[in-house]
Parts: structure tokens; C-alpha cells; sequence
């Protein structure tokens, strides 16, 4: 199977030149027949890699793939990096191996067959256009403690994608990142163990790369991606940058709490001083959004005063 993946990483890796390839120069550049090239490429298009076929010019990404480079990440990264080409889940894998985990490790693969976002939505997980990743926490005051972690991630995350040049970011609460208004990453933080005790924390994070046309019309949502700001972004630098963001941000919350980063929130909330609605199963609440509080609750000026909602199934929307 390692092998079959590398040959498949050397044929995106020839077809990233941009223009049209013959299946002669991917067969002589992959050291396989042409017919096993054909097979190859129908199999990276089954994994949701578009790729253009024209007869007598060859074959064409529909746009270019970033692929992790392993040895690279695991150099720059002190903690251990579990890197897949294919997983069902990065938050299964580490889930099913937190006993053996130590905080700040990470899980990356370029493939999701089973990508999970909150709520239990799919999260669209085609071979190597995004990056899919985990990372482990042990959180020593335990479960209780964790209310409101996910709008540290999404902190995070905006901080380390600003050092990328990336322009017009913002959060929406609990735990999505927009770019430009349309969304680009997602957390999904899992957990278990004991309220006041040790915790283990899984946190997954969904960030679009590079989609194509056909990718994102299996999506629900107005979306964005990272290339149309920075086309030639490296996926591996993104990765380490991130990993390093997280795990001195972890260490700022677990020492201090939410509110060191509740101005930051503020500033780039997508929905402060706008008037919103929460949905709330059948019922809504409807108000001007104030921020969050230090559990990460969301604050709404109601007709009732200032009022703080928090909750695994709670939706936030624009009223307008």
C-alpha cells in the first residue's frame, strides 16, 4: 500500500507542472507502465482528485495539490507526528491511541474517508487539496475546565494563518473561521475522562487549501480556500506553524484561562455589535451579539438584558 502511494504522490507531483502531461512522461517519471498510470489516476479520482483527460495531450490537475512533506514536518515539530496518506479520521485515530499520546502530538493525512465537522456533519475530505489534522492535549484540571477551548483554537488558527498573509479573516462562534464571510476552517474538539481530573482533548481541524468547482458543490455553504489569497502556499509550512501556535496557546490556557484572549475574540468576531438569531432546536433567540464571556458562552443583548448561551446545539446566524 506505501508503495502504491508513493507512486501516486510521484504522478501529483508531475502533474503540479500545471499544463497538460502525456501518460508516456508520468509512466517514464513513476517507472510503471501506461497502463497502470490509467489505473492510478482513476484511482486518485476516486480518492476526489479532478484531473482534466484530453485525448492526445494527456492529463491535467484541475488545480494544484500541496502535499505534506513528511520528513520535513516531523524535523520542525518536537512532539511526535503520525502522518497517513489515507485514515478514516484523524480525531478517530488519536481517540482510539490517547493513552499513548503526549500533548502537542499531531496526526496528518491527506485523506479522510469518514471527515467529521460539529453536529456530526461530513467534513468533504478529497485527497490532498486540504489540510486534515489533530492534535493531542492532556488538560490536568480536567473536563470542566476545557468550556470554551475551541475559540482558542479558532484564535489560534486565525493568528497562524495571518503570519501566511492571509487577509479579511474572521470567527463565528463556537468554532468556524471565515474568510471574506465565506467559511474556510472548522474545529471539532472530542474529549474524555474526568471533570476535575485529567483530560484527554482531541482536537480536529478542517482547513480548505485548494477546492475546485466540483468539490465545493458537495458543500452546504457559501466556502473559501487559502488559494485564492496564496495559490503557492506550502501545506508543510502551514502545518508546523499551526502545531507551534496551538501548543503556546494551549499553555496560555491552561494557565490564565479565557480571558486572555477574549479582546482578540472581539476584534474578530464576524458577528459583534450585529444583530443575530440562535437557533436553538425549534425555538430562536434574537438579539445584538456582544462577544463571549470567560466560559466562552456566547453574550446576545436581548429585550430580557445581556444574556449568555452556550451549547452543543445551538446554531448562530444572521438575523439580517
Amino acid at each position: 500500500m506505501i508503495e502504491q502511494w508513493e507512486r501516486k504522490r510521484a504522478i501529483i507531483a508531475t502533474l503540479n507542472s500545471g499544463g497538460f502531461v502525456s501518460g508516456e512522461v508520468l509512466a517514464k517519471q513513476a517507472g510503471i507502465s501506461r497502463t497502470a498510470i490509467g489505473k492510478h489516476i482513476s484511482a486518485l479520482e476516486e480518492y476526489g482528485v479532478e484531473i482534466y483527460s484530453v485525448k492526445g495531450k494527456g492529463y491535467k490537475l484541475a488545480n494544484t495539490i500541496s502535499l505534506i512533506d513528511e520528513k520535513k514536518l516531523t524535523s520542525a515539530i518536537n512532539q511526535r507526528c503520525f502522518y497517513f496518506d489515507e485514515i478514516s479520521s484523524t480525531n478517530a485515530f488519536f481517540l482510539k491511541n490517547v493513552d499513548e499520546l503526549n500533548s502537542g502530538d499531531i496526526c496528518v493525512t491527506e485523506y479522510q474517508s469518514a471527515g467529521r465537522g460539529r453536529r456530526g456533519r461530513t467534513w468533504v475530505s478529497p485527497y490532498g487539496c486540504h489540510l486534515y489534522c489533530s492534535m493531542y492535549w492532556n488538560l490536568s484540571q480536567g473536563m470542566a475546565q476545557a468550556a470554551g477551548l475551541s475559540l482558542v483554537v479558532a484564535c489560534s488558527l486565525v493568528k497562524t494563518l495571518e503570519s501566511f498573509k492571509i487577509e479579511g479573516l474572521g470567527v463565528k462562534w463556537p468554532n468556524d473561521i471565515y474568510l471574506n464571510e465565506r467559511k474556510l476552517a472548522g474545529v471539532l474538539i472530542e474529549m474524555n475522562g474526568q471533570a476535575d481530573s485529567h483530560c484527554h482533548l482531541v482536537i480536529g481541524i478542517g482547513i480548505n487549501v485548494s477546492m475546485s468547482e466540483a468539490q465545493g458543490e458537495k458543500i452546504d455553504q457559501p466556502w473559501s480556500d487559502l488559494s485564492l489569497q496564496n495559490p503557492s502556499l506550502n501545506k508543510t509550512d502551514l502545518m508546523v506553524a499551526l502545531q507551534k501556535q496551538l501548543h503556546q496557546d494551549l499553555i496560555e490556557f491552561e494557565s490564565h484561562g479565557m480571558k486572555v484572549f477574549l479582546p482578540r475574540w472581539q476584534e474578530i468576531d464576524i458577528f459583534y455589535g450585529k444583530e443575530v438569531k440562535l437557533l436553538m432546536g425549534e425555538n430562536q433567540v434574537l438579539g445584538i451579539c456582544r462577544g463571549i464571556d470567560e466560559t466562552g458562552a456566547i453574550l446576545l443583548d436581548t429585550n430580557n438584558g445581556l444574556e449568555a448561551f452556550v451549547g452543543g446545539e445551538i446554531s448562530l446566524r444572521s438575523a439580517v
